[in-house]
Order: C-alpha cells, then structure tokens, then sequence
C-alpha cells in the first residue's frame, strides 16, 4: 500500500512539473472580440506584393472533414518570445548604398525599417572588421599589435557606420545590432592568414577576447549600440576569405576563460553572447558541449545558426533546433545568416529563393527560434561587392550604373512576418492539416494574432482558418505566401 501511494505521488509529481515547462508565466491575452480577418497575399507571377487582398469574417467552428484542408491555431498554447527580424549592414551594403542618388537611400532605408511603408526591419548584424562581403581585408589594429593600442574604427566611419546610424533612426532608434567576427588578425592564427581557416592561436586567446571589448567600446562610443556579439562566423568552415576554425571544445573554453571572464571584467556582462554561428548540421554537438558545461553555458545567451548545410546535398535540418530546444530550453535559437548564393540577375523574382526564405522562417520559428537575421540588406548588380567574387543575391540589390533599386520577390516574402509581428510577441501553437501548406502564428503583445501560411504547391488552395472556437475560409493561390491579421 506504501508503495501504491509513493507512486501515485510520484506520478502526480510529474505531472505537475510537465504542466509547469509547458505554461508560460507571462501569457499574452488574445483579443478575440473582433469578428474580422485582415488578408494580406503575395503570390508569384501576379503583381501581388504584400497585398491587402481581402478582409474575411469569422463564423462558429465545426468539425472539419477529412476532405478539408484546414490550419489549426490555438490561442491557448503559448512559446518562445519574439526578438525580431532584421538583416545585416555589411561593408558591401553600406559601399553600394553609398553610391545610390539620396532619393533612392531615403527609399531604401524607409523599405527595411519603416514599418507603415516598410517591412520593419529591428535586427541588424555587423561583421567585426572585414569579412568576404567587404571591398578588402582589414582589421582594426596595425599588424602585430598584441596590446590593441593602435585599435580604431576609423575604416568603418566612411560607409558602414552611416548608414548603420541611417537605419537606427529609420527604425525609430529600436535596431537591436550584434556583432560577429570572421577571423581574428593574421599574427594570432596558426596559418598567419586572415583567409583559409587556421585557428587562433592560444598565446592570442587574452588579446582576441580583449578585441571584442574594444569593438564594443569604440562602437558605442560612436553611439552605436551593441545588443551582443557571436563568437565566430562558421567556425568549422575552411573559407577562401576570412574565416577561422574552432572545435567545439576550444569555443567552449575560450568563452569560459577568456572572452565570458573578459566581458564581465569590462562591465560588458550584459552583453548577449551567441555560440556556434554556423548550419544547423552540427549545432547539437556544438550545444551538447558548450551548454552542458556549466562555467561556459553561464556566459552564454544561446546559438546561433545558418541555413547553409544542404551545401552537402539533403534537405534542410530544421528538426536539430527542436533538440537543442528541447535539451536546453532556457537557451535561445538565433538565425544569424542566410542568402541564396550563386548570384543571376535573371532570378530576382525566383519564387524558389522566395519559398526558402518562407520555408525556413516558419520552420524555424515553429522550433523554437526567438529572431531571424538575413544576410546583405543590399548589394549590387552583380551580387557584390565582394573580394573574394563570392556574389549573392539580397533582398534588394541595386544597380549603381543607373541609381535603380531592385526588390526581389524574397523581400515580400520576408516582410510577411517582419511587417506584423512585433517585438514580446509569442508564438502561437498553429498547424496545417495538409502539407501543401506551411504555417506558424504569433499574438502580438495588444492581442492581435498573425498567422503566415505559405502555399508552395501549384495548386489554388481553400483551406479554413480554425483558431479558438471561429472559423473561415481562405484561398491560398499558387505559390503564395499570406498573412492573417486578426
């Protein structure tokens, strides 16, 4: 009988602990009152471009049918908290807007950061001195300087601080910016090059994490401020531009006892640090190292990552964020880097580099991740300028020759969540019934809900809305992507 009770109170023990990890303290309160659905659609090979389509009424929800396609969206099932999605204000970014007429920069800047005229862009990556999106290599201190005491920015004054100050106050001062290096100076890496990997060498890991620090400092001072900064762009990738190696091991002890210790001896220790930085391929192993070490995981906010590993054939590793997520749930999924490479002029409004920007955001958000940061908000005709010639496509490229700028369908794309959902919102339990289409929802801190559902079949879909006990119908067009305010 003893026994009988023990286990019962064990049992209910687990139970009330699992309904604990799985209520947010914090939730937001849906405001359900409004009987009306707000529709907005892009959809490829039409002149839809974040639309206001339609605007929808709710009914009482019925059972749906086997028949039916459907979106399932339940208010009552909260996650994550939204941070905010943005892109990165490279050296080739800034060099091209640079070049644009002011009428064009003005309309640029109001495009990615404006949220009424704009998609409202609030994130922004910065590289820490060069990386291949740069006209050159550089680095902040005079070759071979130990002590940093020739460190300055002053190459960053001439283009990418501008314009980083530019879209500060497009986006009305609320621009969270981080920071990420490539390679640390060529006399503190093992090959004495900034370029082809090599790795920083140990006698160098005090004066690399005090380079950080003077980043930080000289940025804000500058009145830039620094939101965080990751450990290394791809730390496992052999580039022929700047790039660096780290195992997992040796990230891990640099953050623990060198950069972490350094931050917080500088009164940086606010400052959010992100680890890995790279595919989603490899992120559990680098997470199983570094969170599962005490002393390391206490210095960082969580990790990073890129959408690149389908480099090696497959498909996309999204099912790796739900382990690291379910492994370390008080650690945070950043998305610090994607584009579609291999640059062609005449796919600027490929729908295949559109659905992979929709595909991964949803994805990725359904998974746990809290932001969502692009590559280059711009580059040029040629998908440049890069020193290395490894060109890309952006969201929107302009052509210097004639001051035109040219906004790909992905941009749309990617301004179906950054134009609505807004920063302290959470996402929202949402499923399709039909793997045509893709989904997530988040509820937004006034109690407006946004669901994003994207079409990427050939077919015109009809599909019902069901959230809470109200239903509509929709129609997804082909190849489309849409947004649901309401």
């Amino acid at each position: 009988m003893k026994k009988a009770i023990l286990y019962l109170m064990m049992a209910l023990t687990a139970i009330a602990c699992s309904g604990k990890r799985s209520t947010i303290s914090d939730k937001l309160e849906y405001a359900s009152a409004g009987n009306s659905i707000d529709v907005y659609t892009t959809a490829s090979g039409t002149d839809m471009r974040l639309s206001h389509s339609t605007t929808l009424t709710f009914e009482a929800a019925a059972q749906p049918l086997e028949s039916e396609v459907a979106v399932f969206v339940n208010p009552e099932r909260q996650f994550q908290s939204f941070l905010g999605i943005g892109g990165a204000i490279t050296d080739a970014s800034a060099e091209v807007f640079a070049k644009l007429p002011e009428t064009k920069q003005q309309e640029l800047l109001e495009a990615y950061y404006n949220r009424e005229n704009g998609i409202g862009y609030t994130l922004a990556r910065v590289s820490i001195h060069s990386c291949d999106f740069s006209s050159g290599s550089f680095t902040y201190i005079e070759e071979g300087d130990r002590e940093l005491n020739s460190f300055s920015i002053a190459h960053d004054q001439q283009y990418r601080i501008p314009l980083i100050k530019q879209a500060m106050e497009a986006a009305g001062g609320k621009l969270l910016i981080y920071a990420s290096p490539w390679s640390p100076p060529a006399f503190m890496k093992s090959n004495h090059n900034m370029l082809q990997g090599g790795k920083l060498l140990p006698e160098y890991y005090q004066p690399w994490a005090n380079y950080y620090v003077k980043f930080i400092h000289a940025y804000e001072a500058a009145g830039i401020p620094v939101w965080g900064i990751t450990i290394q762009n791809e730390p496992m990738a052999v580039q022929r531009w700047e790039s660096c190696i780290y195992t997992a091991e040796e990230e891990r002890d640099f953050l623990k006892n060198y950069l972490g210790p350094t931050l917080h001896e500088a009164g940086l220790g606010s400052k959010k640090i992100v680890v890995w930085d790279h595919n989603r391929d490899l992120i559990n192993h680098r997470a199983n190292t570094i969170f599962g070490d005490p002393e390391a995981a206490k210095y960082a906010w969580g990790i990073g990552f890129h959408w690149y590993e389908t480099w090696a054939g497959g498909q996309p590793m999204y099912r790796n964020l739900g382990h690291v997520q379910e492994a370390f749930p008080d650690k945070k999924l950043l998305f610090t880097e994607g584009c579609a490479e291999s640059f062609q002029p005449d796919n600027y409004l490929s729908v295949k580099n559109a659905e992979r920007y929709g595909s991964s955001m949803i994805n990725d958000f359904n998974l746990g991740t809290v932001g969502w940061t692009d590559w280059n908000i711009l580059l040029d005709q040629i998908g440049g300028p890069n020193h290395v010639a490894n060109y890309c496509f952006a969201p929107m490229h302009a052509d210097v020759n004639t001051g035109e700028l040219i906004y790909t369908l992905a941009y749309y794309y990617i301004g179906h969540f950054s134009k609505f959902i807004r920063a302290g919102a959470r996402r929202v339990s949402t499923a399709p019934s039909r793997s045509h289409l893709l989904a997530t929802s988040f509820l937004n801190p006034e109690g407006k809900m946004v669901t994003v559902v994207m079409n990427q079949s050939d077919l015109a879909i009809n599909y019902k809305l069901i959230a809470g006990e109200r239903q509509t119908t929709v129609q997804a067009l082909p190849h489309s992507i849409q947004t649901l305010v309401y």
